[in-house]
């Protein structure tokens, strides 16, 4: 294969891109702050849906399974039909379930909503792809890169909103879905893509198969503790699991427009930022859980700090704070550090928050710590995870490259959730808590070293067939 710098966009209008590309952030940041609006309000949910924790967890966890099967089809939907279409389908998707969400009265009926909001995480592949058709090359680095951590910006956003509402859900899917209707309205005035359509069918085929088996591995992940991990139905699950996801990638090889392209998955181009990806998406959500979770558990136990959900919001405030501040000059820096540093560096700063909460959990004060570093890290690590997924791949390839990349983050934290209460099952008490922290630690360090292993393989832009 030949050894080829990636050509640069299309020439772009004399109108100035900017506003749709700030636009855009926007809409990617709310996309994040539905997801992570819901974990401080998991106990809430348990207590007024009168259903178990693990029920509850589902609300999360479905949306996010929505979210991968949903991210790479819109986005083969953007190439097909056009970008924008797409881009305002999902947002209009959001405002419907968030008003749904607000009114349930029932699990089901909020399990319903959540369905419909998860399809908004295409939003992150599409937007990076209208921004590398209306940016000029020497800006495209700095528009993904405001995308990118603008996205890590919403989701601790999420965890505030669900603080300053007091636990109120109802209350917090109703702004949710003021806010989503705000950025349809801002998105439809501001944002044109001019990339023609193409042809093409959609692979209906391979997103029912890569729905199912991760709905059958996330099943028996999350319920392994209470059925037992050699229970029939565990085994079951995992063996289907197995058996969905290999007929899985038989389809996606022989189909002619694969949902998932498995070269991109595995390419020495892209290979390092498909695994940080991953691994960085599992480490953020297991953290916000679990600091969630412990901050929560009440102080007669003699760990956890009693805390409310608006408390909650205020530990993490910190992170929150720091992800808006480094997405404020993420052009700066991506001018300055190639996306693969800033991968890693990023990644191995978010690993250590964990590390610390295994040897200090004692006070609020450490907790504060632990989601500084968070914020830090996933500041600096999302900034450039878009531009790393993209900056070896064609062009006409870029919302395909970033949708593949979005798809492998949110597998990983839809992960975050099943492995928590697997490890809290097992190990309750403050041990559990450590263990959670530490895998959390373990995976940050993995993708930091996945980063700048590739990074540095890559120094020469290849160009993925």
């Amino acid at each position: 294969m030949a050894t080829v710098v990636a050509s640069a966009p299309r020439e772009t209008s004399t109108r100035n891109p900017w506003p749709a590309v700030i636009s855009l952030a926007f809409a990617a940041s709310i996309a994040a702050l539905q997801n992570t609006a819901v974990v401080p309000l998991l106990p809430v949910l348990q207590r007024e849906l009168h259903a178990s924790l693990s029920a509850v967890t589902w609300t999360l966890t479905l949306s996010l399974l929505v979210a991968a099967v949903a991210t790479p089809l819109l986005a083969r939907f953007g190439d097909m039909y056009g970008r924008r279409p797409m881009i305002l389908g999902a947002l209009a998707l959001l405002v419907v379930g968030s008003v749904m969400a607000a009114l349930a009265t029932s699990l089901t009926w909020l399990i319903v909503a959540r369905v419909l909001q998860g399809a908004v995480s295409a939003l992150v592949p599409l937007s990076i792809g209208v921004a590398r058709g209306l940016l000029p090359r020497d800006q495209l680095a700095t528009g993904i890169g405001v995308i990118s951590a603008t996205m890590g910006f919403g989701s601790g956003g999420g965890m505030i909103l669900a603080g300053l509402a007091s636990g109120d859900f109802h209350l917090v899917f109703w702004i949710t879905g003021g806010i989503s209707l705000v950025a349809l309205v801002i998105v439809a005035f501001l944002v044109r893509d001019d990339a023609p359509a193409g042809r093409g069918r959609p692979d209906l085929i391979g997103a029912a198969l890569l729905a199912a088996w991760l709905v059958a591995l996330l099943l028996a992940v999350s319920e392994g503790g209470s059925w037992g991990w050699t229970s029939p139905g565990v085994l079951g699950l995992f063996a289907a699991a197995v058996a969905l996801a290999a007929a899985w990638v038989l389809v996606e090889r022989r189909v002619a427009e694969p949902l998932v392209e498995m070269a991109m998955l595995v390419h020495r181009g892209t290979i390092g930022a498909t695994v940080a990806s991953m691994l960085l998406g599992f480490t953020f959500f297991t953290l916000m859980t679990g600091i969630s979770s412990f901050a929560q558990v009440p102080e007669r136990t003699g760990y956890g700090f009693g805390a409310t959900t608006l408390e909650v919001g205020l530990y993490l405030l910190p992170s929150t704070l720091f992800m808006l501040v480094i997405s404020l000059f993420a052009g700066r820096i991506m001018r300055r550090f190639a996306a693969s540093s800033m991968v890693a560096a990023g990644s191995a700063i978010t690993g250590l928050s964990g590390l610390w909460l295994v040897v200090q959990h004692d006070s609020p004060a450490h907790v504060y710590v632990a989601t500084s570093l968070m914020g830090i890290g996933l500041g600096v690590g999302y900034a450039a995870l878009g531009t790393m997924a993209v900056e070896h791949v064609d062009p006409g390839k870029t919302a395909l490259a970033a949708g593949v990349n979005a798809l492998v983050r949110i597998v990983g934290g839809s992960t975050a959730g099943a492995a928590i209460a697997a490890i809290l099952a097992a190990q309750p008490g403050m041990a559990g808590y450590q263990l959670v922290f530490a895998v959390a630690a373990l995976a940050g360090a993995v993708a930091a070293a996945f980063a700048a292993v590739y990074g540095r393989l890559n120094r020469r832009a290849v160009t993925v067939p």
